[in-house]
C-alpha cells in the first residue's frame, strides 16, 4: 500500500482542501459534483414530466413517496451489502442503474410514449438504486482517505451536492427549455457515465483496504447492536432523526411561505432557495476548515439550527425571513456533515456500512411521513404555526439528545455505570470503533 495514503504527513492534514491532496478522493470529488448536478437536473426534469403528463401536485408527491419508500424498506439491508461487497463495485452498479433509469425516460419521452406509471416505477428503481449507493458512498470515503481526513472529506462531499443544488436546477431549465425533458434526462445519463469513469480510474494500491464481511446470520441485528451500545452512535443518529424528520422540510416550507405568508411569486421563491444554497455551502466549507467533527459541536449546532429556524417561522418580513435562511442552511448543512463524520469516526470499521444503513434510514426515513403530516398541518393551522411545530419537535430532539449525552458523560466521568447503558468503550469490543 502507498505509505502516503495509510498515513498522511502533517502538512496534508491542514487546510480547507486538504483530502483533495489525495488522487483518488480528487478524482472520486469530481465525479461526485458531475453526479450531484446530475441529479439535481433529473429532480427538477422529473418533476416538470410529472406535472406536464397529469397537472396534478398529488402525482407529484406520489412521486417522491415512491422515490423515498425504498430507504424505509430496503435501507438496513443495503447497508449490510456495503459491508459484504466491495464499495467502489458497488457504486458502479449504482451508478449504472442510475444512468440507465434516465436514459430509459430520455427514450420513452423523445417517443412521446412516455407515461405517468413510467415514472412511478422509473422513480421507485431510482429510490433503490439511491438507497444501495448512499451508504456505500458515505462509507467509501473513508477508503479512500482513511481517519485523519474523514472529517474533511465528508465536508468537501457535502459542499458539492450544495454547490450542486446552485448549479444543476439552473442547468435543468435552460435544458428543458432549449430541447424538453428529454435532453435533460439524456444529460443525466452522461453524467453517470463520468462518475464510473472516475471511479475506475481510482487505485486499489491506495486505498484503505477492508476485508469484505463473510455472509453469517443475524448481521443487521448486529449493526443495530453495535448503534444502541455505544452512545456516541447512538445519540446522533437519534438526533438526526429528529432533523430529517421535522426539520428539512425546506421543499415544502419555502413555497408555502413565499404564497400564503409574504403573496409573492416565482422570484421570491427562487432567492429564498439561493439564499438558503448560498448559507449550506458557506457551512459546508466552514466544516471542512475543522480538523475533527465531535459531539459537543454536533448537539450545539442543532440547537442552533432549530432555533434560527424557530425565529424565522414568526418572521415578519420577507427581507428578515430571506437574511435567517443564510445561518440556517449553513447550520443545517454542519450539523449533517459532522453528525456523518462522527459517525463514520466511531463506529467500528467492520460495521460501518450497516452502521451508515440505519443512520441513512434515520435522516431519511421519515420524510415521506413528515412532508404531508407538516403539509396538513399548515393548511388546516397556517403556516407560521405549522412550521413553528414541525420545528419544536425537532428542537425536543436535540434538547433530549444534548441531555442523553451530558447524562452519559456524567456517569463516565464519575464512574457510574448502570444497565441502561451500554459499554461503549473500545476495549469491550474485539477491534477498536473508528480505527482505520
Amino acid at each position: 500500500m502507498n505509505s502516503t495514503a495509510q498515513q498522511p504527513p502533517a502538512e496534508r492534514t491542514t487546510g480547507m482542501f486538504r483530502a483533495l491532496r489525495v488522487r483518488n478522493y480528487r478524482l472520486f470529488t469530481f465525479g461526485r459534483l458531475v453526479s450531484s448536478i446530475g441529479v439535481w437536473i433529473q429532480r427538477i426534469a422529473q418533476d416538470w414530466l410529472v406535472i406536464s403528463l397529469t397537472g396534478s401536485a398529488a402525482a407529484l408527491g406520489v412521486t417522491t413517496a415512491l422515490q423515498l419508500l425504498p430507504i424505509l424498506l430496503f435501507g438496513l439491508w443495503s447497508g449490510l451489502l456495503s459491508d459484504r461487497f466491495p464499495r467502489r463495485l458497488l457504486l458502479v452498479v449504482s451508478q449504472t442503474a442510475m444512468g440507465v433509469i434516465a436514459l430509459g425516460l430520455a427514450l420513452l419521452i423523445y417517443a412521446d410514449r412516455a407515461e405517468i406509471w413510467h415514472v412511478y416505477i422509473a422513480a421507485f428503481l431510482l429510490g433503490i438504486a439511491s438507497a444501495v449507493e448512499t451508504p456505500a458512498r458515505q462509507s467509501f470515503l473513508a477508503e479512500m482517505v482513511g481517519k485523519d481526513l474523514l472529517h474533511n472529506a465528508v465536508s468537501l462531499d457535502s459542499a458539492c451536492f450544495q454547490v450542486a443544488s446552485l448549479a444543476g436546477p439552473a442547468i435543468s431549465g435552460a435544458l428543458i427549455q432549449l430541447g424538453g425533458t428529454s435532453t435533460a434526462f439524456a444529460l443525466t445519463a452522461a453524467s453517470c457515465v463520468v462518475v464510473i469513469a472516475s471511479l475506475w480510474l481510482l487505485r486499489p494500491e491506495e486505498l484503505h483496504p477492508r476485508s469484505p464481511e463473510p455472509r453469517a446470520p443475524g448481521q443487521i441485528r448486529e449493526g443495530l447492536r453495535h448503534v444502541y451500545g455505544h452512545p456516541a452512535l447512538l445519540w446522533p443518529i437519534f438526533l438526526m432523526a429528529f432533523l430529517g424528520t421535522f426539520a428539512f422540510n425546506f421543499a415544502l416550507v419555502l413555497p408555502v411561505y413565499t404564497s400564503d405568508i409574504f403573496h409573492s411569486g416565482a422570484e421570491t421563491f427562487g432567492w429564498l432557495t439561493t439564499y438558503l444554497a448560498v448559507g449550506s455551502v458557506a457551512g459546508a466549507l466552514g466544516a471542512a476548515w475543522l480538523r475533527r467533527a465531535h459531539l459537543p459541536l454536533v448537539l450545539a449546532t442543532a440547537l442552533g439550527f432549530c432555533v434560527v429556524q424557530l425565529v424565522a417561522a414568526a418572521s415578519p418580513s420577507v427581507w428578515f425571513f430571506a437574511v435567517l435562511m443564510v445561518p440556517t442552511g449553513a447550520l443545517g448543512v454542519v450539523v449533517h456533515a459532522s453528525a456523518t463524520s462522527v459517525v463514520q469516526s466511531t463506529c467500528d470499521p467492520s460495521m460501518r456500512g450497516r452502521v451508515m444503513g440505519v443512520y441513512t434510514l434515520a435522516y431519511m426515513g421519515g420524510i415521506p411521513i413528515s412532508g404531508p403530516l407538516v403539509g396538513w398541518v399548515m393548511e388546516h393551522y397556517g403556516a407560521r404555526p405549522g412550521y413553528a411545530i414541525s420545528t419544536a419537535a425537532a428542537l425536543v430532539g436535540a434538547v433530549v439528545a444534548a441531555a442523553a449525552v451530558t447524562r452519559n458523560h456524567y456517569r463516565n466521568t464519575h464512574g457510574i455505570t448502570t444497565a441502561a447503558v451500554p459499554d461503549s468503550s473500545p476495549s469491550s469490543h474485539q477491534s477498536k470503533p473508528g480505527a482505520s
